[in-house]
């Protein structure tokens, strides 16, 4: 009774939203981005959770330095082939799927030409959030960077001002 009254109330709150990650997991996931980006380079992580008629739910994460120690190396975000072994291995043994994948920026949150030609997950649907500012706080949903994508490199900005309608961390994730 009480998983489709906070669904119901949900649905009311953010009745457009694709993501819904709870407010701790969102708060513990900002935290540790930043603290892993030094304040010098990039740092990301794939937000893991289940999809149920188009609405993904994170429900745990995975950074990309877990996967990849040398994930920063260049400053930027990058993984190679191995990390992806290890977390579909780590995916299927949690019985969850990416949901979506976050990294941070030193500025704002645009997606930059690596960012859309090389996606984390190419698979049409899946969402990439960027954070500005080596996600140092206050985090505004303003000005975090949302993109859905389209497939072939085509993406869907959800950003900005659509955010608050697209990701929902509130009380009732």
């Amino acid at each position: 009774m009480t998983f489709s009254i906070k669904t119901i109330i949900r649905a009311l709150a953010a009745p457009e939203h694709r993501l819904n990650c709870p407010t701790v997991l969102w708060a513990r996931t900002m935290a540790e981005l930043h603290r892993r980006t030094q304040r010098r380079h990039e740092s990301g992580a794939f937000l893991l959770g289940h999809e149920h008629d188009g609405r993904r739910a994170a429900v745990d994460v995975v950074y990309y330095d877990d996967l990849d120690p040398a994930a920063y190396a260049s400053g930027v975000c990058i993984l190679k082939a191995d990390a992806f072994a290890k977390l579909w291995a780590m995916c299927r043994a949690r019985k969850l799927s990416v949901v979506a994948d976050i990294h941070t920026h030193p500025g704002a949150a645009f997606q930059s030409g690596s960012d859309r030609t090389n996606p984390m997950v190419a698979r049409p649907g899946h969402i990439a959030i960027i954070v500005p500012d080596f996600a140092a706080p206050p985090i505004r949903y303003g000005d975090i960077g949302i993109y859905e994508y389209q497939g072939e490199h085509r993406w869907t900005d959800r950003g900005q001002r659509h955010c608050r309608k697209y990701v929902y961390t509130g009380f009732w994730s």
